[in-house]
């Protein structure tokens, strides 16, 4: 078994060969003069690891040609972030299924798809070859837990992540409960959680991602409005587009802590012990 890798998730590949004690292969990455993307990888053995976030259009076609690169080897496709999966559906006439049309596209040459937190489970089944979505829950709990945060309110932004941020205050057997939009008049809406009280209280949002940073931003002065102490947030995914990460800081959020899905200086969980457990139940 040997482990390759996009060169957007490099960091993330080399930890999963380190808890799977196998090697790392090298990949040369170049553009050509028309920007077609070109790689040549090392030699493989029986079985494969290809792992590859989909972070843009480019990383999208480096995971394509690796597959093909490696087809003389049995390989799992390892997706830790899996872009597009946000258009799960047509919302309009015209539009594409494009979580299907790329779950399509990447399950061809491959045994086997491993995701994180991916958006929507139902996406699974358009890859076409047996896939899970495997949980960063207990590695965000873990963190809270090994902070200097006492007796933190877990928060999650919408009914949607209630589970996901019910999962990670297990960890520490914290309080948990969600935000909710209360509307005051015609033009005016509030933001509070649902059942616990803010106020006096390190309120850490949870989500699965962080894209904009616009929901999270608003709750975060809302928290402080009705009497937070600190506010922080914690994601599986940190894809901070669009300056999220300055909107926040500006916002008053105290700290920003992602995965390493989306490597960025905000990547201090690790997915790769989730994910090297995964490869060794395929």
């Amino acid at each position: 078994m040997k482990v390759v890798s996009t060169e957007s998730s490099q960091v993330l590949a080399a930890r999963i060969a380190e808890r799977l004690d196998v090697p790392v292969l090298g990949t040369e990455f170049s553009t050509f003069p028309d920007r077609e993307l070109y790689l040549k990888t090392g030699e493989t053995d029986g079985e494969t690891i290809i792992v590859g976030s989909v972070v843009d259009s480019d990383a999208f076609v480096q995971i394509l040609l690796l597959i093909d690169a490696c087809d003389s080897s049995e390989n799992t496709l390892v997706l830790p972030y899996a872009g597009y999966a946000r258009q799960d559906r047509r919302f309009k006439p015209g539009e594409p299924v494009s979580a299907r049309a790329v779950a399509r596209a990447l399950g061809r040459g491959v045994k086997r798809v491993i995701t994180v937190n991916i958006h929507e489970e139902a996406t699974l089944q358009h890859f076409q070859v047996p896939a899970v979505s495997v949980t960063l829950a207990s590695a965000l709990g873990r963190h809270i837990l090994e902070s200097d945060l006492r007796d933190p309110l877990i928060l999650a932004p919408d009914k949607g992540a209630g589970a996901f941020a019910a999962d990670v205050a297990a960890v520490g057997s914290w309080d948990c409960d969600c935000l909710e939009k209360v509307r005051l008049s015609g033009t005016e809406v509030r933001m509070e959680p649902k059942q616990i009280a803010a106020s006096g209280r390190a309120v850490v949002l949870v989500d699965d991602i962080i894209s904009t940073g616009g929901t999270l931003t608003i709750a975060a002065g809302m928290l402080y409005e009705q009497g937070a102490r600190e506010v922080s947030a914690a994601c599986v995914h940190g894809v901070l587009s669009s300056g999220a990460y300055a909107r926040l800081i500006a916002a008053g959020v105290t700290g920003i802590v992602s995965s390493d899905t989306y490597e960025s200086a905000c990547s201090r969980i690790t997915a790769a012990d989730a994910i090297a457990d995964a490869v060794r139940k395929c």
